[in-house]
């Protein structure tokens, strides 16, 4: 008898475009693990999101994905294990069973291992960040676990930059944390342009970084895939840099997350290849 599958969701707004359904389900098939997936958009089934993650836990769900807006605001309604998730202060995957949710930031781990296929040893340096809500912590804790020399972050909220400075300096030995002014300030003398707010998605465009202040750095990261060639992306690669794309965050962060959903790891070669594929027919 075929098990019976794990039944896992993604709550957030302007999801449509996802990728992660077709992920979560081809690792449940190389792994002979079946799954469902469901897109659980609160403004368009009429609930509050503590509403939508109730609904799942009491419906079956083994676990869900949560994206923008919703990263931080999870955080009061988990147990969290992990320290460095709990100073980042923001959750992207939800485990149910017996007693209080669970929770993990595989943004956090996922960055970290992406970060590493696409750069190897090479330390991040000094970082201009644009955007400090949920992902941008995430991303912010792995570039100071990945030895970055400084990090200059920027947020159109300066509140929320000043938060998150003052949450990496607790632990953050080796890395130096200010608030920029500006993106143009955050810029100056950088080596990496990291971009963790929404602009650039689809639905949303523009640019997070002036194209001028591209020049002389050495790499880039845009959190946005869909699309994964946003205008951020293309331009750093006409501007010389090394470009790692969103969809490497998202593939990491969802191999990490199944992880916890299932327990089992997934052939990433395999699961790349089947993912191309399935993208490949839908564009076909």
């Amino acid at each position: 008898m075929s098990p019976l599958p794990i039944r896992l969701g993604l709550i957030g707004d302007n999801i449509a475009a996802s990728s992660s359904p077709a992920l979560h389900r081809l690792a449940g098939q190389l792994t002979g693990r079946p799954v469902t997936y469901d897109l659980l958009v609160p403004a368009n089934r009429g609930e509050s999101f503590e509403d939508v993650l109730a609904r799942a836990e009491s419906s079956g769900f083994r676990g869900v994905n949560v994206t923008y807006p919703y990263k931080e605001r999870v955080i009061s309604h988990l147990d969290i294990s992990d320290p460095a998730v709990r100073a980042i202060g923001a959750c992207n995957t939800v485990l149910f069973g017996t007693g209080k949710p669970q929770g993990w930031n595989t943004d956090y781990s996922g960055f970290i291992a992406a970060y590493r296929e696409t750069f190897g040893t090479t330390p991040p340096g000094r970082v201009a960040m644009a955007g400090a809500g949920g992902v941008g912590r995430a991303i912010a804790f792995a570039l100071c676990k990945l030895g970055a020399a400084e990090l200059r972050l920027f947020d159109v909220d300066p509140r929320k930059a000043s938060g998150m400075a003052g949450a990496l300096a607790a632990v953050a030995a080796t890395t130096k944390v200010t608030v920029a002014v500006s993106v143009e300030d955050a810029t100056k003398d950088a080596d990496g342009l990291v971009n963790s707010t929404p602009i650039g998605m689809v639905g949303i465009g523009g640019m997070p970084f002036p194209a001028a202040t591209m020049r002389g750095k050495r790499w880039a990261f845009d959190s946005v895939y869909t699309p994964v060639d946003t205008p951020f992306v293309v331009a750093s690669h006409v501007a010389g840099l090394a470009v790692m794309s969103g969809y490497e965050l998202f593939f990491y962060q969802g191999v990490d997350a199944f992880r916890h959903f299932t327990g089992r790891d997934v052939p990433e070669k395999l699961l790349r290849e089947a993912l191309r594929h399935s993208e490949d027919q839908v564009t076909a």
